[in-house]
């Protein structure tokens, strides 16, 4: 017959053991990291969209086939804001409400305005349950100025970037001229597009004959735009359009016969060689890869990309993927606290962080929380290894840059309250 003790005993020895069974439970089955995708993946715009989700989808596959966070896989969460600001914002909420807690988001700088607005006030509101805003593509220039915060960080570059990197190859390649038209959409990217190229014209010898602000993807036909580009007898034409309003507009000038050279900064969009045909030869792009200057390093990511997505990245995939690749260095550093990622040791991770790609070291810049990133000045050609689009036309670089070379100054605009 059992006593008082040892009943006591036996019930004290079951309680120990159900509560050890209860943290084993807690320890194995830790809440996984959960990841959000935040783009337009339909409708007319869903071009640009869709490929950020291909490069997250190949970046976080990645890293979860090196183990994962905290002995896990993580989570990738999509979500369609069909293009628009309060779509966008709509759709961080939920987000965050379904447990996510980095959102990735970059198709459009007036979208990304709104979700790094939106994501700094709830971390402000909510202490400890803090969200990180990877922003893949929004490039205009107060994104990491005005408004940047210490929970965002750009892992592309911006419009000084890019468009300083255009232009100075092109200086240098004898190709820029000495008149140069600014045609740019009428929002903040295209506005920034503008005041760089104003900027840069008394150091590098041009001058700006001509400028126009338009509204974004509604123009179908660019004939008159054009025809302001002959008047003023201009050599070349930077611009920083995208989608349609980058086709068309070369369309335009080719069937008008327009004799200028083109310095892009997103010609590379799927699409668009095919679209353009030879219409393209001799323009000029600044991005940050090229399968035809990385050697078999680039050769091999390339390659396992098109495996695995269906197409060689091109456009917004790789900065997005080398993005990720550097989270993923961040996360080996961060360790889980109960079984949660602690966001604010994360983002400190991410600022100490380093990413080797084909290109060279990418890191990021604690003041202003940019990417920095090295850069390739490419000239639209037949004389290429890498065919793209399905037509004889690729990428031939006239220009490599350092992440150190293609940087621009930190903003005076730029003030991030630091949680250290």
């Amino acid at each position: 017959m059992l006593t008082k003790m040892s009943v006591f005993k036996r019930s004290f020895i079951v309680l120990v053991l159900s509560l050890s069974c209860l943290l084993m439970a807690a320890t194995v089955f830790a809440a996984p990291l959960r990841v959000a995708v935040v783009e337009t993946l339909s409708g007319s715009q869903a071009s640009t969209g869709l490929l950020y989700r291909s490069a997250v989808r190949y970046g976080i596959d990645k890293i979860n086939a090196q183990g994962g966070w905290n002995g896990g896989s993580i989570q990738l969460l999509e979500y369609d804001n069909q293009g628009g600001v309060a779509g966008a914002s709509e759709k961080v909420k939920a987000a965050i409400a379904d447990g996510a807690q980095i959102i990735f988001q970059g198709a459009s700088s007036a979208v990304g305005g709104q979700v790094t607005e939106d994501i700094r006030k709830y971390n402000l509101r909510n202490p400890g349950k803090e969200v990180l805003y990877m922003n893949v593509g929004a490039e205009a220039m107060e994104l990491t100025g005005s408004k940047a915060h210490f929970h965002m960080f750009r892992i592309s570059p911006n419009a000084e970037i890019r468009i300083g990197a255009v232009i100075e190859a092109m200086k240098e390649n004898g190709n820029l001229g000495e008149r140069v038209y600014s045609m740019n959409q009428n929002y903040s990217w295209g506005m920034d597009v503008e005041k760089t190229i104003l900027d840069k014209s008394a150091s590098l010898g041009y001058e700006v004959v001509g400028k126009t602000l338009h509204d974004v993807n509604k123009i179908q036909d660019f004939s008159p735009y054009v025809a302001k580009i002959k008047a003023v007898n201009a050599n070349t034409v930077i611009t920083g359009n995208w989608s349609n309003d980058l086709l068309l507009l070369m369309k335009a000038a080719n069937d008008a016969g327009l004799q200028v050279r083109f310095g892009t900064a997103f010609l590379d969009q799927p699409g668009n060689l095919a679209n353009a045909g030879d219409t393209a030869l001799g323009h000029f792009i600044a991005h940050d890869f090229s399968l035809e200057s990385t050697g078999d390093e680039g050769a091999a990511f390339g390659e396992d990309y098109k495996k695995k997505m269906g197409h060689y990245p091109s456009y917004v995939e790789p900065h997005t993927v080398m993005g990720i690749g550097l989270l993923g260095e961040a996360l080996k550093n961060v360790a889980d606290e109960d079984g949660k990622m602690n966001i604010n040791k994360l983002v400190l991770a991410m600022e100490k962080a380093t990413y080797h790609t084909p290109l060279g070291e990418i890191s990021i810049r604690i003041e202003d929380h940019q990417v920095l990133l090295p850069m390739v000045v490419s000239e639209v050609s037949k004389d290429v290894k890498y065919k793209m689009d399905g037509t004889d036309l690729g990428y031939k670089p006239i220009k490599i840059m350092t992440a150190e070379e293609a940087a621009a100054p930190v903003q005076a605009a730029t003030k991030i309250v630091r949680i250290d």
